[in-house]
């Protein structure tokens, strides 16, 4: 399996794009054709919402990108999982994770990588220095939830509960983690009683953005001394982060694993490296925290 590396060399033009559904309103074309600008190079980033067509859709765009000379592609819900039987490798990360997040194309071959992982674990470096991440539990249990949970584990969590509304899903990621470390990992039976006695909550789930608003646990159910984690980015404040605020949480928002998820995959698909501070500084320039949108 190739490690997470470029596997295209440099050059200045390149076709790239984003997989999903009801992905309309995404920034990624903005974050990955805004880095390009800066390395005169061009890049053209589309959208290609697969809505009404689903899993059929996936593999004739595959094709087709292939044909045309795209550098890649990126994934997003809810393709994350079901693209892996329709790439011809994987990288070392993401076949232990078991969702792909970005799609390279080399010499007519597909390869997918995961870039959410690392994305993530930097926004909880910057974001919660000092805090202890030992006992976690994580909401949400699908392709963005197994790569936090292993970007989680990788941190230094020793004890990760994790629920999702698909009982099913959250056994099948919890077994995948087992295998990989030597950590107590549970299915929650109690979320409640859970998030009692957790460092720190992470929403992994769709719940608080378009379309999914709310909140994932109650609010009366957060503590001060606890630390909350949601990688939604639209709006970037949810509501779980608004509520985990009010009442003293340190709060980690979606815009740093949305931004270096998408520093890595620039720097798969072009071979160019990307600057990260620069590509944050511009989202935390121009995000507008108060609006509502896709996942990228």
């Amino acid at each position: 399996m190739p490690d997470l590396q470029t596997h295209h060399a440099p050059r200045d033009r390149f076709l790239t794009g984003l997989v999903g559904e009801g992905i309309g309103s995404s920034r990624s074309p903005w974050l990955h054709e805004g880095e390009a600008d800066a390395h005169s190079a061009r890049l053209i980033y589309s959208l290609f919402d697969l809505a009404g067509r689903g899993i059929a859709g996936l593999k004739p765009l595959l094709d087709a990108a292939i044909l045309t000379g795209f550098s890649g592609l990126n994934v997003t819900h809810p393709f994350k999982q079901a693209i892996i039987p329709l790439l011809d490798e994987l990288s070392a990360e993401a076949a232990m994770i078991g969702a792909v997040n970005t799609v390279a194309f080399h010499d007519g071959r597909s390869i997918g990588y995961n870039t959410d992982c690392a994305g993530f674990a930097e926004g909880l470096r910057r974001g919660l220095t000092g805090a202890s991440v030992r006992q976690v539990v994580q909401i949400g249990a699908g392709g963005a939830g197994a790569a936090t949970a292993f970007a989680l584990l990788q941190q230094g969590t020793m004890h990760l509960e994790i629920h999702d509304v698909d009982a099913a899903k959250a056994d099948a990621l919890a077994a995948r983690l087992r295998e990989n470390f030597d950590a107590q990992i549970a299915v929650v039976q109690n979320l409640r009683s859970a998030v009692q006695t957790a460092d720190g909550i992470v929403n992994a789930s769709p719940v608080g953005m378009v379309g999914h608003d709310g909140l994932p646990i109650p609010a009366e159910w957060l503590r001060e001394e606890a630390w909350v984690a949601d990688i939604i980015y639209f709006p970037l404040q949810t509501e779980l982060l608004r509520e985990a605020r009010q009442i003293g949480c340190r709060t980690v928002d979606g815009i740093a694993m949305v931004v270096f998820q998408a520093a890595a995959a620039f720097e798969i698909f072009t071979g160019l490296e990307a600057d990260r501070e620069r590509m944050l500084a511009r989202a935390l320039a121009h995000w507008q925290p108060d609006k509502k949108d896709a996942p990228s």
